[in-house]
C-alpha cells in the first residue's frame, strides 16, 4: 500500500469519493489539486474488483456510439502519457451477417472513427487459421492495449500528491444528510463530507441505498476471460478479434497463447466474481468454431463485473434529487478507456476548472444522471 495516503481520513471534508477503483482515482487526480477528497475503499487495495480483471484494451467503438465520444477523446492523454502499445482490431462476422458489418461501419465512419472493410484474404493473413466462413470484418488499426495497473498507479499517484488520501479496508455502511452535508458511517468513524461521490462501480446502487438515494438501475454482469496455451503458433501481437454480434473475442497475450471470453452477460449480485466452468467450455467451443486452433491448456481463468445503467451509457453527475450526491457510476467494460474524459469532466462539475481541448469539447448531459427521471 502506498505510505503516506493510507490511514484515518480528516473528519471533515469537502468531497468523499466511495471506491478507488479506476472511476474514482481518475476524478480524485483531476478533484484533489481544487478540493480537499478523501478515497474510501471496501477492499483492502484499490482496483480489486473490475479494474484488476479488465481485458485492458482501448476499443474505439467499443460501448456503441453513445459511448464513442468519450472513448475517443481520452486516447490523446492515454498515448502521450505512454499507457497505450498498438494492438489492432478486427470486427468479425459470418458471411451472412455481412448487413452488421455494413451498419457497423456506416454508424463509426460517421463519427470520425477510422474503420476500414476487410477481404477475405486480409482476414486470414490477419488471423491464421480463420475458418471459412468468418469472411466478413471491420478493421479498427487504432485500437491498443492499456497498461491499466500503471494508469491506476497513476492516477492515485497524483491524487496523492494533490493532498488525496486514501483509506481502504472503509465501506461506507450508512450517510445522512445534516445540516447541509453528509454525516458518513465508515467503519467505527464519522466523516463530514459537503459531497459524496458514488464511483462503487458493481456496488453503486448498494451505496446509493445506504446514502437514502434512489437508484438510477445500475446491474452488475458477470464476465469471464481465460488465458488459453494453444497447441500451435499464434503470434503475441494477433489483433484483437472480436464478434460484431458479441459472442465472443480473444487477442493475443505471448507467443502461443491468447485471452479468450464468451462475451458473457451473466447478471449478478455485486461480489468477488468467479468464473464459471461453464462459460469457459463455451468460449473454447465459440473459438473453435472461428479458428482451426489446437486448445492445449486453460492456464488461468478469472472473471469481473461489468456495471451498466438501464440505457448502458456511464452515468456521471448530481443526483437530480439528493443535493451533495454524485453518481460516477455504470461504466460498463468501458471504464478504463474512457476514464481520462470522465475523470476531468465529472471533476469540472465539483469545482475543478473545466477540460480544455477534446475532452472539454464533449457536452456531458446525455451521462447525466437526470436522464431517469
Amino acid at each position: 500500500m502506498r505510505r503516506g495516503m493510507t490511514g484515518r481520513a480528516p473528519s471533515s471534508i469537502d468531497v468523499l469519493i466511495v471506491g478507488a477503483g479506476i472511476a474514482g482515482a481518475s476524478l480524485a487526480a483531476s478533484l484533489a489539486p481544487w478540493r480537499q477528497v478523501v478515497l474510501i475503499e471496501a477492499e483492502d487495495m484499490p482496483g480489486y474488483h473490475a479494474t484488476g480483471r479488465s481485458a485492458a484494451f482501448w476499443h474505439e467503438s467499443y460501448g456503441g456510439p453513445g459511448v464513442q465520444p468519450l472513448s475517443s477523446v481520452s486516447f490523446a492523454w492515454l498515448s502521450e502519457q505512454g499507457f497505450l502499445s498498438p494492438r489492432a482490431a478486427i470486427n468479425i462476422a459470418r458471411r451472412g451477417e455481412a448487413a452488421r458489418v455494413d451498419a457497423f461501419m456506416a454508424a463509426f465512419t460517421a463519427r470520425g472513427v477510422a474503420v476500414e472493410r476487410m477481404t477475405q484474404d486480409e482476414i486470414a493473413a490477419r488471423v491464421p487459421g480463420i475458418r471459412a466462413p468468418w469472411s466478413e470484418a471491420a478493421y479498427e488499426g487504432a485500437c491498443s492495449d492499456i497498461d491499466v495497473g500503471a494508469l491506476h498507479a497513476v492516477y492515485l499517484g497524483a491524487a496523492k500528491r494533490a493532498g488525496a488520501r486514501l483509506v481502504t479496508r472503509a465501506p461506507l455502511s450508512a450517510a445522512r444528510r445534516v445540516a447541509g452535508a453528509w454525516d458518513v458511517s465508515v467503519g467505527g468513524d464519522t466523516i463530514r463530507a459537503a459531497t459524496i461521490v458514488n464511483a462503487a462501480g458493481a456496488w453503486a446502487d448498494a451505496v446509493a441505498a445506504r446514502c437514502g438515494v434512489a437508484s438510477v438501475g445500475i446491474q452488475p454482469y458477470r464476465r469471464t476471460v481465460a488465458q488459453v496455451r494453444l497447441g500451435c503458433p499464434v503470434p503475441a501481437d494477433l489483433p484483437l478479434v472480436i464478434h460484431i454480434g458479441g459472442e465472443f473475442y480473444f487477442k493475443g497475450e505471448s507467443e502461443g497463447r491468447i485471452w479468450l471470453s464468451p462475451h458473457d452477460e451473466t447478471p449478478s449480485a455485486p461480489c468477488d466474481a468467479a468464473p464459471d466452468e461453464m462459460d469457459v467450455a463455451l468460449a473454447i467451443d465459440r473459438l473453435q468454431s472461428v479458428v482451426d486452433w489446437p486448445v492445449a491448456a486453460v492456464e488461468r481463468k478469472w472473471a469481473g463485473l461489468r456495471s451498466f445503467a438501464p440505457d448502458r451509457l456511464p452515468v456521471f453527475g448530481a443526483d437530480p434529487r439528493q443535493p451533495g450526491f454524485v453518481w460516477c457510476a455504470g461504466q460498463g467494460g468501458f471504464g478504463i478507456q474512457t476514464s481520462p474524459a470522465i475523470g476531468a469532466l465529472l471533476a469540472a462539475q465539483l469545482g475543478a476548472p473545466p477540460p480544455e481541448g477534446a475532452i472539454g469539447a464533449i457536452d456531458p448531459a446525455p451521462y447525466a444522471p437526470s436522464r431517469f427521471g
